[in-house]
């Protein structure tokens, strides 16, 4: 039995812009198995939150085939790829995407309630989650009491928290500094050790040589180059 988690088969996507096509991918080809940590690196441009938002599910290719867990995305119906999206992957968005009347437990708290987890259990374990990210004193705070490297840590809590086979991050330590940084990496590698699928784009050059391996984008094609293995 195969222990690719994604598979991504020729997969190609498309923009217009002024009645022009842009093309960001073209056939790309590339799998994740359980367990690996992996970067996602390119410059700006490159379509590295492009490529997270498709295998994420909140965009679909032009071309092409996304498998989870050998099942085609193309063949599910909505309640399917909504339970995916709830129970098996998580996004770190690059904004925060927090929810601005909720307070920092309470955004943290949200992925367990969705899915009608128990109340107190959830509110325990984001106690812990926060902890964890140095946040223990901000429970009570809304995100616009928070500085741009606090909002982000809770984003990446709220993350976290899920547990989900596979964590998708985008630029996660981009507003934080060096000892953060490190902590949340840290994280990521408990996860994987737990046996989740983490990708996560970055500029960090350090932080991505750390990764099992890199995913390289340039110019519409994705390279696997190899890392610290």
């Amino acid at each position: 039995m195969t222990s690719n988690i994604l598979n991504i088969k020729n997969v190609s996507k498309f923009f217009t812009h002024n009645n022009k096509k842009v093309e960001i991918f073209k056939n790309i080809n590339f799998s994740l198995k359980k367990g690996e940590l992996v970067a996602l690196t390119g410059p700006s441009g490159s379509g590295k939150s492009t490529l997270l938002h498709l295998i994420s599910l909140l965009e679909k290719p032009t071309n092409g085939k996304i498998l989870f867990f050998n099942k085609d995305i193309n063949n599910l119906n909505k309640n399917d790829i909504n339970r995916l999206r709830r129970f098996k992957i998580s996004l770190i968005f690059q904004n925060n995407n927090l929810i601005s009347d909720l307070n920092v437990i309470e955004n943290v708290m949200l992925p367990l309630l969705i899915r009608d987890e128990d109340l107190k259990k959830s509110y325990e374990k984001s106690k812990k989650i926060l902890a964890k990210v140095q946040l223990s004193n901000r429970f009570d705070y809304f995100p616009s009491d928070l500085s741009g490297g606090e909002q982000q840590r809770v984003a990446i809590a709220r993350t976290l928290i899920s547990e989900t086979d596979l964590i998708l991050a985008d630029e996660p330590t981009g507003n934080l500094d060096y000892k953060t940084s490190e902590e949340i990496f840290n994280y990521f590698i408990k996860l994987k050790k737990m046996n989740k699928t983490i990708l996560f784009a970055t500029h960090n050059r350090e932080l991505a040589n750390k990764a099992d391996y890199k995913l390289s984008i340039s110019k519409g094609i994705v390279k696997r180059i190899h890392g610290k293995k």
